[in-house]
């Protein structure tokens, strides 16, 4: 028995000899999301969720009043940070800050190749060295989940792309109506045809 325990707590312990020492603290309060906590803290949104894995879920749905949880570790601690409003790139971002993108990208892991996920309120470090810490092995990348009441920093241009192809894509023909033709209305009862009429002037093949 003691020896299955020894073992179940190896991985822990290993963790947190690996992780370093936590030189920044935070108590959570009502009302906090990970991302008001990590704008408030100067926190990247990556950095506490890799920091806090096994502690904070990937929604960042179980934050906790009055828990304690660690904001940076001695040695990997980014405290210079950004936090994204609409129409955001990473390109913006990165010249703004005068970052080139390999830094930008090397302190915010979670973003993707395209730079289509980042979201207004997310929080990015941008230090001009890497000070955040690597990301915990195994599992997803840690920070990379979009919160569902989030907005990305840059719609997705999905939706306007098809409507844009539907519109491209529909050939308009300017097409000339055919004219309308004449209707002859037939007489009325009793009421003789003009034609009829017209012809009683004309003479007879006999005539002619």
């Amino acid at each position: 028995m003691f020896f299955t325990a020894a073992l179940f707590a190896l991985p822990l312990f290993a963790q947190s000899v690996l992780a370093g020492e936590c030189t920044r603290r935070y108590i959570i309060k009502d009302g906090d999301i990970c991302d008001s906590i990590s704008a408030a803290q100067n926190v990247s949104t990556y950095q506490l969720s890799a920091i806090n894995v096994g502690v904070i879920d990937a929604e960042c749905l179980n934050l906790v009043p009055s828990k304690t949880i660690c904001l940076g570790y001695a040695g990997e601690d980014c405290s210079t940070t950004y936090t994204v409003v609409a129409d955001d790139t990473c390109e913006q971002i990165a010249s703004n800050h005068k970052l080139n993108s390999t830094i930008l990208t090397l302190n915010n892991p979670q973003i993707n190749a395209e730079c289509t996920n980042i979201y207004i309120g997310e929080v990015l470090c941008v230090a001009n060295t890497v000070q955040v810490p690597p990301a915990p092995a195994g599992g997803n990348l840690p920070g990379a989940v979009i919160p569902v009441t989030a907005k990305p920093a840059k719609p997705t241009s999905t939706p306007v792309q098809i409507q844009i192809t539907t519109v491209e894509s529909t050939t308009v023909v300017n097409v000339t109506p055919a004219p309308t033709p004449e209707v002859t209305k037939a007489p009325a009862a009793g009421e003789e045809d003009d034609d009829t009429e017209d012809d009683d002037d004309l003479p007879f093949c006999d005539e002619i």
